[in-house]
């Protein structure tokens, strides 16, 4: 509260004074006409004609042309990289098209032999089978012929062990002697 107080009394004496003195003042001059204003006129004038001396806005200006310059360059060199880039694009859009035929075509070709193979298996199969069925017939007929043989040679052992027997019954030693006899006299004719 004391600030207030304080600021208070200052306002009041300031508003005192300008009321007894008035609110103007003197303004200074330098060689009896030059104002202030006219003293920043002044150097405002001499400052631009400076600048337009070392000739700074054409150099300004030269910078930005420079600038304008690169920066259409660069442009250019966009424009040049996206098109190259859409080309590029392009060209592996058609690759993976060429690709995606390729690999078609070689499925196409793998299902093709598949078939082919599947179908030779087939025809292989069914020979092998044919002379697997031929070599088991030939070798039962074999085994028939076998066992028929032997049948026929356990046969003839067994007939002749039983004509022997036979004989040996109903022959005598004066039987055999008379058919000796014939056997030999049969040979002599």
């Amino acid at each position: 509260m004391a600030n207030f107080a304080l600021l208070a009394q200052a306002a009041t004496a300031v508003a005192e004074h300008v009321a007894e003195h008035g609110a103007e003042h003197a303004e200074p001059m330098a060689f009896g006409f030059i104002t202030p204003g006219m003293w920043v006129a002044l150097s405002m004038t001499a400052f631009l004609a400076i600048v337009v001396w070392k000739k700074v806005p054409a150099a300004i200006a030269g910078g930005l042309d420079a600038k304008i310059v690169t920066i259409r360059q660069q442009l250019d060199a966009a424009k040049a990289l996206r098109a190259e880039a859409e080309a590029l694009r392009a060209e592996y859009a058609k690759k993976i098209a060429g690709a995606e035929a390729d690999a078609a075509a070689m499925v196409e070709h793998a299902r093709h032999e598949a078939q082919a193979i599947i179908a030779k298996a087939e025809v292989d199969t069914t020979a092998m089978i044919a002379r697997r069925e031929k070599m088991a017939t030939d070798k039962i007929a074999a085994a028939e012929r076998a066992a028929i043989d032997e049948l026929r040679a356990r046969a003839a052992a067994a007939a002749a062990t039983a004509a022997g027997q036979l004989i040996a019954q109903h022959h005598g030693a004066g039987a055999d002697k008379a058919l000796v006899d014939s056997a030999i006299a049969g040979l002599a004719n």
